[in-house]
């Protein structure tokens, strides 16, 4: 793999940056389990899933998340 310099990537117009985290964040969610979290992130997805399975009909599909926060 080669790399870039990041002054490089910064230097790119900010869809394109936006694009490359996009990217690498995705990446990510191939291998949940190597993501670490604090004890506190861990208690506020635990809370936010509770709430979440006690109102469902509250929260947003994510496809329709990714498409407001790209003005779609």
């Amino acid at each position: 793999m080669s790399r870039v310099p990041i002054n490089h990537i910064l230097e790119l117009p900010t869809p394109e940056r936006l694009a490359i985290v996009q990217e690498i964040w995705e990446s990510m969610l191939e291998h949940p389990e190597q993501v670490e979290i604090t004890a506190a992130q861990r208690e506020e997805l635990e809370s936010r899933w509770v709430e979440m399975q006690q109102n469902p009909d509250d929260g947003e599909p994510w496809s329709d998340v990714k498409k407001s926060l790209r003005n779609e």
